[in-house]
């Protein structure tokens, strides 16, 4: 089977609450909220590991030095 063809390897609850710090409890309930992608299968929770990056990225927030300035004070 050729490399780009291979599945991922996909994590468990347990891995993915161990990865981000926190609770599997913490977990449950982002996927519960629908804020977290998952996939379902059965009664198993499972976890890409590549759409867990890309969420992370999504939800990153910009350095100060990358806001746009402001003066404060000032109306524009």
């Amino acid at each position: 089977m050729p490399a780009a063809q291979q599945l991922p390897r996909l994590l468990s609850i347990d891995q993915l609450a161990e990865h981000l710090g926190v609770t599997p409890r913490h977990v449950r309930r982002l996927v519960a909220e629908r804020r977290v992608p998952f996939l379902k299968w059965g009664r198993f929770l499972r976890f890409d590991p590549a759409e867990i990056a890309a969420w992370l990225d999504d939800a990153r927030q910009p350095e100060a030095s990358q806001l746009p300035s402001s003066r404060h004070g000032h109306c524009a």
